[in-house]
């Protein structure tokens, strides 16, 4: 088996700092993966930059990933991806993906998706809170307890 990395989808990722630095107390690789329109600067992780365009970061992103690999997202797609590729998953707010949930959320973001399309609204996402950094920290340290 190789190594562990933490592979993250950093376009709009809050916490980067946390993952850093539970990475960095592991020794563990850490792959940032944005596209150009972004720019990050981290002493830690390797940065990889992708050409803008539709889904780019996420393709980059789970074509590096590998079995127990950690996949950071925002983006039920990614996450989906990634436990087909045999890896962990788990958002920027620290909620796990699993198998037993993940077509349960990406059901619910196909419906929400459906009711933005005839002109229905949905709830706007909740801002990030300090219970968030904890619950990121917690389930990431959990993840890596698991490899």
């Amino acid at each position: 088996m190789t190594n562990m990395k933490i592979l993250v989808d950093a376009d709009a990722c809050p916490g980067k700092d946390i993952i850093e630095n539970i990475a960095q107390e592991n020794n563990i690789q850490v792959r940032m993966y944005c596209d150009l329109n972004h720019i990050l600067n981290s002493d830690y992780s390797v940065v990889e930059y992708v050409d803008s365009g539709f889904q780019s970061v996420d393709m980059a992103l789970i074509n590096k990933t590998e079995s127990g690999d950690i996949v950071v997202s925002q983006d039920y797609g990614v996450a989906a991806m990634a436990l087909g590729k045999n890896a962990y998953a788990i958002s920027p707010k620290g909620y796990i993906y699993s198998n037993d949930n993940i077509d349960k959320l990406l059901f619910e973001r196909h419906i929400s998706s459906k009711v933005r399309r005839s002109g229905g609204r949905t709830s706007n996402a909740k801002k990030r809170t300090k219970q968030d950094d904890c619950r990121l920290e917690k389930n990431l340290l959990k993840l890596i307890a698991c490899h």
